[in-house]
């Protein structure tokens, strides 16, 4: 799997977030998207996500052949402290409504999906009543045991504490190891395993 930006840019109005991105994404490679708040970190992971166009320049998605941009969403999972769960559904329902779309890395079921959480006696709590931090590792497990060959994760350690960064990394070094890894960050604790460093600083018009 490989996912080329040729010349990519994205503006909001008459402002670019970013332009002249050129750049190649190759399985199993891990890359760290780096750069302060409001760099545009965000957006163009969600240019790359196929959930933004961008506004001059193409993403083209190659795994034995070409993806579509509408299609890319099965080939992909994503986490972020912004993404919403649904907060009526139980921990048990989440894990059953999401793995309804995607399926389970192999190996893994739902309980094991749970003793990885280590929220098995919170499975039938309803997710408004998680605290943050419990919310984001729902998030990070769901993103990391899903079998899709693309992984994109934005600020993963946000609401973790030291023990919930632990774990993090214990999740990614079990769960991505044949995976196109991107993450958007400026804490080195959420990137010390990538190995290629982009600065989105370096695409500004």
């Amino acid at each position: 799997m490989t996912i080329d930006l040729k010349d990519a840019g994205r503006r909001f109005n008459q402002e670019w977030i970013f332009r002249n991105f050129s750049y190649q994404f190759s399985a199993a490679g891990k890359y760290a998207i780096l750069g302060p708040n409001g760099s545009g970190k965000s957006t163009l992971l969600s240019v790359i996500l196929g959930s933004l166009a961008p506004s001059e320049g193409s993403v083209t998605y190659t795994a034995a052949e070409i993806i579509p941009v509408e299609k890319i969403y099965t080939q992909l999972s994503f986490a972020a402290p912004y993404l919403d769960l649904v907060e009526e559904f139980t921990l048990q329902e989440t894990i059953e409504f999401h793995f309804k779309f995607k399926s389970f890395y192999p190996g893994l079921s739902s309980a094991g999906l749970m003793d990885i959480l280590g929220l098995a006696k919170s499975q039938d709590k309803a997710l408004k009543y998680f605290s943050s931090g419990m919310k984001q590792r729902t998030k990070l497990a769901l993103a990391c045991c899903t079998d899709t060959p693309i992984l994109l994760l934005d600020e993963p350690t946000s609401n973790l504490d030291v023990q919930g960064i632990g774990w993090y990394h214990e999740l990614i070094k079990d769960f991505t190891a044949e995976k196109l890894v991107l993450v958007g960050s400026n804490q080195e604790i959420e990137y010390s395993f990538c190995e290629n460093l982009i600065s989105i600083t370096d695409y500004k018009d």
